[in-house]
């Protein structure tokens, strides 16, 4: 297949170019390089630098192009910042995935991949969670992929309009000689990792008062080449399927303060820790159901224990600072 990967200089875009590349697929990487660098773009992947807002150039590139389909990763991660500014993340989340979906739809381009995120469900009723249970984003980052999510619905609707949304919770891990290098950094594991390398003095945690078994926030750990893996059968379906929506996860959750000692486990080193107040929007527990994408397209994890994830991601980790 022919394919075309917005945001593919990132973590999890870069991965999936690597693996349709591994599997003899031909990709082109759409990124605009503000959270990367050129060199994550991976060896035998064709590079435009752009920006989704630019209509122009994205119709360029699908016309060109002629793609068997598009994977979507191109978005602002951040729900802290998303809390403190909620316009730039409807501007280049939900906006600028408009302007790629018309673009798609004036060039002939129907198979879509959405990158969405597991913050749609905010905090959920009950855990695991399954793919209908109520969307009510607790931040503005969680909404602006919502918010794609309801354009998706009506433009496969109106316009039959192939699309598969996964949405998934936290994500880790590395693949050989590729792993997480987001800049400026502000995910846990490799936070943590910061500090097991000696490059930070502490890891700190925000809020001790959740409702959970040692009041810090729970979440569902997933290893990044298990969700790249995801991402391909999900397009492979829409040959076939017309609207997809998944939850991808490890279907267990793990609290902070677990997240911490895995590290001190797998490192040998020691974590110093410092505490702060909550931070606005953060829901207590989010852990995914993943049984649906399982019986579905037979999707398997292949890195289901936490030790595992941290294990490879520590050792890109050490490669990438070495």
């Amino acid at each position: 297949m022919k394919i075309l990967v917005t945001g593919g200089a990132g973590y999890i875009g870069g991965t999936v170019t690597r693996l349709l590349l591994a599997k003899g697929h031909s990709v082109t990487v759409f990124d605009n390089l503000c959270h990367s660098k050129r060199s994550a773009v991976a060896e035998g992947a064709e590079f435009i630098l752009g920006d989704l807002a630019d209509r122009p150039l994205v119709e360029k590139t699908l016309s060109e192009g002629r793609f068997d389909g598009v994977m979507h990763f191109a978005a602002l991660i951040e729900a802290g910042e998303s809390m403190k500014k909620p316009e730039i993340y409807f501007r280049n989340n939900t906006a600028s995935t408009l302007t790629l979906l018309e673009s798609m739809l004036a060039t002939g381009h129907d198979k879509l991949v959405f990158s969405s995120t597991a913050a749609c469900y905010g905090e959920p009723e009950s855990t695991p969670i399954l793919e209908d249970a109520k969307l009510q984003p607790t931040n503005a980052y969680g909404e602006s992929k919502l918010l794609v999510e309801h354009m998706l619905r009506w433009m496969n609707l109106i316009h039959g309009f192939r699309y598969a949304s996964l949405r998934y919770f936290n994500v880790a891990g590395a693949i050989e000689g590729y792993g997480e290098a987001h800049e400026p950094e502000s995910h846990l594991i490799p936070l943590i990792l910061d500090v097991a390398l000696g490059r930070r003095e502490n890891i700190k945690i925000f809020g001790r008062d959740y409702p959970t078994k040692d009041g810090t926030c729970v979440r569902d750990y997933i290893h990044v080449r298990d969700l790249a893996e995801a991402h391909l059968l999900a397009l492979q379906a829409l040959s076939h399927e017309s609207r997809l929506i998944y939850n991808i996860g490890n279907g267990q959750g793990f609290t902070v303060l677990e997240v911490i000692e895995s590290v001190r486990r797998v490192t040998g080193k020691q974590i110093t820790v410092e505490e702060h107040e909550r931070r606005a929007g953060d829901p207590a527990v989010l852990v995914a159901s993943s049984e649906k994408i399982k019986k579905e397209l037979g999707w398997k994890p292949e890195f289901a224990e936490l030790d595992k994830i941290i294990a490879s991601a520590w050792e890109w980790h050490q490669k990438r600072y070495a």
